[in-house]
């Protein structure tokens, strides 16, 4: 009887996609396990070795939960839309070979820690409310700089787009659809006041959405080619990083440890800002970014809070190249609410 094989489909983790099938020299044909067709298989067991590391985070608990549903919790693994519990809980035990381990309970190694988060925490509250450019309080830059190359803003489009309200009936040119002259850089989410950044919408109605604009106006949207570039992406730090890459059960460990720390900082870009508050809400965001850049990356990429698309904040306007501007009308501007 032939043996089943997975793929890539069944997980959903960068790292087993670009990595790890690869090098285990995959065929080609129909997943056994999520159905998925002409991808890459592997006899299960032939993965052991990299999700035993990874299970070696977790230690047994009557009172905890089973693997496949920590797995699939802190890493989001058996993303495929088969891979129920169940599903998962069967392909684990195929991979490990072991049918009972599946069905006990777990819990994370106490073992790991960060200090990551309430270090942000506490920095973002004195850079906000106490000091501004002398702080009293740190945050281990060297972790962080060690995170970063986890969030590798992979498959970028290479066509951007950037909107502007049109004034009257003029229709903004290329050369004033680019960042502001550095004069006239106001404070933004990802750039301090007199330093200007390229922000870019991954579709032209999330670059429109982004400027807030009222029902009946019209906006210019201009789209920017971008060529490769090194950029970090925070919009889902969960689902990016991936504890297969990692060659040591204690580096795993502390990456899961790490991970509300990176999650938090994926909202900093995130959340919502009155204009009023911008000079001060603001901050946070651009300390990251500005931390980012020193680092050696080109950008940001995070998601928007008022579409469905994403956006990237481009440290330097002019590895950006114009392209034409198109006019489009903004027929419904939609609000939603909750109760305080």
């Amino acid at each position: 009887m032939a043996r089943k094989r997975c793929c890539p489909e069944c997980f959903g983790d960068r790292g087993l996609t670009k990595q790890i099938f690869p090098f285990l020299g995959p065929s080609r044909g129909k997943c056994d396990y999520c159905g998925s067709t002409d991808v890459d298989l592997l006899n299960p067991q032939a993965l052991a070795p990299y999700f035993g590391l990874v299970v070696n985070v977790y230690e047994p608990d009557e009172d905890g939960k089973p693997l496949a549903e920590w797995l699939k919790d802190d890493w989001e693994l058996f993303s495929h839309p088969k891979m129920d519990l169940a599903n998962a809980a069967y392909l684990l035990g195929d991979i490990l070979d072991d049918g009972q381990i599946v069905r006990k309970n777990f819990i994370p190694s106490p073992s790991y820690k960060s200090e990551g988060l309430i270090q942000w925490e506490t920095l973002r509250d004195e850079m906000m409310y106490r000091n501004r450019w002398f702080l009293d309080m740190t945050l281990d830059t060297d972790r962080l700089k060690q995170l970063l190359p986890h969030l590798p803003a992979d498959d970028l489009p290479r066509t951007w787009f950037r909107a502007r309200i049109r004034s009257g009936d003029e229709i903004f040119p290329i050369e004033k659809m680019s960042a502001p002259p550095k004069r006239l850089a106001a404070h933004g989410r990802a750039n301090p006041a007199g330093i200007p950044y390229l922000y870019l919408g991954s579709q032209p109605d999330t670059a429109a959405a982004e400027v807030r604009p009222h029902t009946g106006e019209i906006a210019c949207v201009a789209d920017f080619a971008i060529p490769e570039i090194q950029a970090v992406d925070l919009r889902a730090p969960r689902k990016l990083v991936s504890p297969f890459i990692l060659e040591d059960a204690s580096d795993i460990g502390q990456l899961r440890a790490d991970l509300p720390f990176l999650e938090r900082l994926g909202d900093e870009l995130t959340r919502p800002v009155l204009p009023s508050g911008a000079a001060i809400d603001y901050i946070p965001s651009q300390y990251l970014c500005e931390f980012i850049k020193k680092s050696g990356y080109d950008g940001v990429v995070y998601r928007s809070s008022v579409s469905k698309g994403f956006n990237l904040a481009l440290f330097d306007p002019e590895k950006a190249e114009g392209g034409t501007v198109s006019l489009y009308n903004i027929e419904r501007v939609t609000v939603e609410v909750a109760q305080c």
